[in-house]
């Protein structure tokens, strides 16, 4: 029996090994590709502004509460889940904290305690279904997608503005940093972030630690390579997906205040799609959908891409923003008809 352990064991590592191998080299085409587009961008589009160091920034800024929503579900995609349900509760908690501060007159700070309770109890019910009761995790966050939807137009329908002073102290609160742009006076313009870009930044640094140096990091990689051999490891695969569900629960419930705090508002039709946005961004980031491969700073770079291609066209002007889906979805089938080659490659050698 122990010898049989050990054998387990040494075949799970050599199977990480190959593992890993394949995610760096699909960080490295990530990497490479963002700055090949953004490159061209700053060569197409200098007239426009894109080389100044604002319009970078902006990915930033633009995409903070996408970061931390991605990374969540980098975390449950690792294990070998999904989410769907992100966008939904992205938006709840949006209308949420707009309709308790604007309706209720509930101070910001309680507006998101809430909205992070509201993130946390999607995690614990979904991640309870899908771990203990083995509940296929597409259609419990299916259902927790309709759900969230349905509960954000329950509490309503119409647009909430938030106009509450400190929520708008938060989101107008400018970071300046000591770079810029000359303008033509000789002048040199600061460019700035927004508190959202530092929050993000944090979380997805503790992340990358939480995945690369922690056993319960190394617990996800494990689970998501090979699920049996991980239960013949000795690992609790049940309590390490309900806490990766938790984990992503509360990262989703961040992610909502982050978007919050950029939208300013709240209403049902809000992050429609977002749950998409998290997952491109992770594949495109070279998280496998299969599980057992993933990185918190290759999900960045997957955000990343994403918003510069928005960038692009958005700068040029003159093609419908439905292209922005059409040129993501295509590169989300390359990097997975990639992760297929790499995946079928492997099992060949």
């Amino acid at each position: 029996m122990k010898s049989s352990k050990l054998k387990t064991t040494e075949e799970f590592k050599n199977y990480n090994k190959k593992k890993l191998t394949s995610s760096g080299f699909l960080l490295i085409v990530t990497i490479v590709l963002f700055i090949v587009m953004y490159a061209i961008g700053m060569i197409v589009f200098s007239n426009k502004g894109f080389a100044k160091p604002q319009m970078f920034l902006n990915l930033f800024i633009s995409n903070a509460g996408l970061i931390v929503t991605a990374c969540g579900l980098t975390i449950v995609m690792i294990a070998g889940g999904i989410d769907i349900s992100v966008g939904s509760v992205v938006a709840l908690v949006c209308m949420a904290c707009a309709y308790l501060m604007e309706k209720m007159g509930v101070s910001a700070y309680v507006a998101v305690l809430v909205g992070l309770l509201i993130g946390l109890a999607f995690g614990i019910v979904q991640g309870f279904l899908v771990s203990y009761l083995e509940i296929q995790p597409f259609i419990v966050t299916l259902a927790g997608m309709f759900f969230g939807r349905g509960m954000t137009a329950i509490i309503s329908t119409e647009m909430i503005s938030i106009t509450n002073e400190t929520f708008r102290k938060w989101a107008n609160f400018q970071v300046k940093l000591p770079i810029g742009s000359v303008n033509k006076k000789g002048t040199l313009i600061p460019a700035y972030i927004y508190p959202t870009v530092i929050i993000a930044i944090i979380i997805l640094i503790l992340v990358s630690i939480m995945l690369k140096y922690t056993k319960f990091g190394r617990t996800l990689y494990a689970i998501g390579g090979n699920q049996q051999s991980a239960m013949m490891m000795g690992l609790n695969v049940k309590k390490t997906k309900f806490q990766a569900y938790i984990l992503n629960g509360i990262l989703a419930g961040i992610g909502g205040i982050l978007f919050c705090l950029n939208s300013g508002a709240g209403f049902v039709e809000q992050a429609k799609g977002f749950e998409m946005d998290a997952i491109s961004s992770s594949v495109i980031g070279g998280t496998l959908l299969s599980g057992g491969v993933g990185t918190a700073v290759g999900t960045l770079f997957g955000v990343l891409i994403n918003g510069t291609i928005s960038s692009l066209i958005t700068t040029q002007g003159k093609l419908s923003s439905w292209w922005i889906r059409i040129a993501i979805s295509l590169l989300l089938c390359f990097f997975i008809v990639l992760q297929s080659i790499l995946g079928s490659a492997k099992k060949k050698k």
